[in-house]
């Protein structure tokens, strides 16, 4: 597994055809997965499936929140940062989305949202209960 530096793990190791496999988009070379009909970046569609084959995605985490730039203060300098951490807290992916900066009086409003969806054929991992 390569990593991004001491301690954090690059995704997207997974073997093509099996879940978390991924691929770049052909539009705008973001890394995408595998199974994604629309990229989730440029919203460019990569295939017509028909609507039994889409998996219904769901968002179990939304964040959105606002920084207002005092007026009468010199500029401020920002970087938007996304760490994903797994299950013990290691940190697998870490990336600098966008950086910028703010004049007095200006604003940036920054929106996270996680989609999930199942994935195609998936089993249910080994050790987990089957309901």
């Amino acid at each position: 597994m390569s990593t991004l530096g001491p301690g954090v793990a690059r995704t997207g190791t997974a073997r093509p055809g099996s879940p978390g496999a991924t691929r770049p988009c052909p539009h705008c070379k973001t890394t995408i997965l595998e199974s994604a009909s629309v990229c989730p970046a440029c919203k460019h569609h990569l295939r017509f499936d028909s609507a039994p084959a889409q998996a219904r995605a769901s968002v179990p985490l939304q964040v959105e929140g606002t920084i207002r730039h005092p007026p009468n203060e010199a500029a401020w300098e920002y970087s938007m940062v996304l760490s994903i951490r797994n299950e013990r807290g290691e940190e697998i992916d870490r990336k600098v989305i966008g950086v910028g900066a703010l004049q007095a009086g200006q604003s940036r409003t920054f929106s996270l949202a996680v989609e999930v969806t199942e994935a195609r054929g998936a089993k249910l991992a080994k050790g987990l209960l089957k309901r």
